[in-house]
């Protein structure tokens, strides 16, 4: 996944598309930095991990810079984000989510609120990086209740 991610960032300098290219050279080096701190090279489930935090970390700035009305910085992350889903595996939808869900509840016999720390490991091993956990959580939350 390292060597799409370097094949990519050549292609959108031979484009002229500065911009996205700066932005995969930081997701390596974000890739490369999580290398070296565990020592060894990252297998491709490690690599969409690094990805998903970092998406999740400009999901959550973009909302602040739509609180800031700073329309610039909105763009940009928009951008940046699309360009980190494309390396992404599809999520999850909500009906399949809920489906999923169902199924671990009942493997799991949870009947309440109180057996949602049963539900949502099993949920989110199920559903490896395909799964949104927010969502996940509400949906069981409202099926638990």
């Amino acid at each position: 996944m390292i060597k799409q991610l370097e094949s990519d960032v050549k292609e959108a300098l031979k484009s002229g598309d500065r911009t996205r290219a700066n932005f995969i050279r930081l997701l390596i080096a974000k890739c490369k930095n999580k290398s070296i701190e565990l020592g060894r090279a990252l297998e491709d489930s490690e690599i969409i991990k690094v990805l998903q935090n970092s998406a999740k970390q400009l999901q959550d700035s973009l909302k602040l810079y739509q609180d800031g009305a700073r329309q610039d910085l909105v763009d940009q992350a928009k951008v940046e984000l699309s360009c980190i889903e494309s390396y992404l595996p599809k999520m999850l939808s909500e009906e399949e989510t809920k489906q999923i869900i169902s199924s671990i509840i009942e493997e799991t016999g949870a009947t309440g609120l109180k057996d949602l720390g049963k539900v949502m490991p099993v949920l989110m091993k199920k559903g490896q990086g395909k799964i949104d956990g927010k969502m996940a959580q509400e949906i069981l939350k409202s099926m638990l209740s």
